[in-house]
C-alpha cells in the first residue's frame, strides 16, 4: 500500500532557480491581463510553486535589511505584535475568566484598555516599520508572481506538483489557503 503524497507524503524543498532565470537576462516579463483574473491567478500561483526558494531567501533578506535600517524599531514592532496576538489568543480562550474579570473589577479593566492603548500607539512608529518589513516582501513577492511570465520547465514542475507526485512547502500553503486546486 503506498502512501498518497496528497495526505502526508514527504515534503521536498525546491530547488533555487537561478538568478538569471529568476530575474536576468532569460527572464521574460509582462503585465498580465487584468480582465482575466483566471488565467493571471495562474501565472502567480505557478510562479509561486516554481520560484518558491528564490521568493522565501528574497523574503528574507528584504527583513534583514529593513531590519538592519531600523534594528530597535523593528524588535520593538514585533514585540507589540506577539503581545497583541498573545492577549488576542488569551481573551478568546478564556472568554468567560476575561468576562468575569471585567465585572469584579471595573475600574482595573478600564486601566487595562486605556495601558494597553497607549501602548500601542506610544508603539505605533515601530509597530508600522514592523509591518512594512513584513508586507514588503509580500508585496515584492506578488509583483515579480504576476509579471514574470512563465516557461515550460514551470509549467511541467507545476503539473508534478498538482498532481501529488511532489510536495512542497508553498504547495501546501496553498492548498490551506484553498487555492492550490482554484487555478490549475
Amino acid at each position: 500500500m503506498k502512501n498518497n503524497p496528497k495526505e502526508g507524503g514527504q515534503v521536498e524543498i525546491a530547488p533555487l532557480r537561478s538568478l538569471d532565470d529568476f530575474i536576468l537576462e532569460s527572464a521574460r516579463f509582462q503585465i498580465p491581463n487584468y480582465k482575466d483574473l483566471e488565467k493571471w491567478g495562474n501565472r502567480v500561483t505557478s510562479n509561486l510553486l516554481y520560484y518558491q526558494t528564490n521568493y522565501f531567501l528574497l523574503a528574507i533578506l528584504i527583513i534583514i535589511c529593513v531590519g538592519a535600517l531600523h534594528p530597535i524599531k523593528m524588535a520593538c514592532g514585533f514585540l507589540v505584535m506577539l503581545v497583541i496576538f498573545g492577549v488576542f489568543v488569551y481573551i478568546t480562550n478564556e472568554r468567560a475568566a476575561a468576562s468575569q474579570f471585567k465585572r469584579n473589577h471595573p475600574i482595573i479593566s478600564i486601566l487595562l484598555i486605556l495601558v494597553g492603548g497607549y501602548f500601542v500607539t506610544y508603539m505605533l512608529r515601530s509597530l508600522l516599520v514592523f509591518m512594512f518589513g513584513i508586507l514588503l516582501p509580500v508585496f515584492a513577492i506578488f509583483v515579480h508572481a504576476s509579471l514574470r511570465l512563465r516557461n515550460l520547465k514551470n509549467k511541467l514542475v507545476n503539473k508534478v506538483e498538482t498532481l501529488g507526485l511532489k510536495r512542497s512547502p508553498m504547495g501546501i500553503f496553498l492548498e490551506e489557503l484553498g487555492l492550490e486546486g482554484d487555478f490549475f
